[in-house]
């Protein structure tokens, strides 16, 4: 039994949170607070960035001019930075996932989904439009 609980033991040990771990999270997130991030806080944290924002300003013009063309721009740019996004395999941000300072842009790619949706459905043309 003594060989097991060592190994137990030993696997707990390497298991623990290192240097080089905590060096990840400092780099990724240089403001991290320590706790864990969920879905919702990464959400906000992508929503928050200068491109998020600039997209979110974009789509609230072309829904109120109600512009085809331009809510077609404005999907267009919404599926790039998602696309940057959701498809950044860094291993770095694995290592920081893990870690938990990063945590899952799972619900911001479901609001934008959601907003380019809408953008689409606000802007068809009234002919085309039950």
């Amino acid at each position: 039994m003594g060989s097991v609980r060592r190994g137990v033991i030993l696997g707990l040990v390497a298991a623990m949170p290192t240097q080089v771990l905590a060096d990840i999270c400092a780099q990724v997130r240089p403001n991290w607070s320590g706790s864990e991030v969920t879905a919702l806080t990464e959400a906000m944290a992508l929503f928050g960035t200068p491109p998020s924002l600039f997209l979110i300003v974009a789509t609230a013009l072309v829904v109120r001019l109600r512009s085809q063309w331009g809510g077609l721009a404005v999907v267009f740019a919404w599926a790039m930075w998602t696309s940057a996004v959701a498809l950044n395999g860094n291993a770095q941000l694995a290592q920081a996932a893990s870690e938990g300072c990063v945590g899952s842009p799972a619900l911001f790619l479901i609001g934008v989904a959601l907003m380019c949706a809408g953008t689409v459905l606000y802007t068809l043309p009234k002919s085309t439009r039950l």
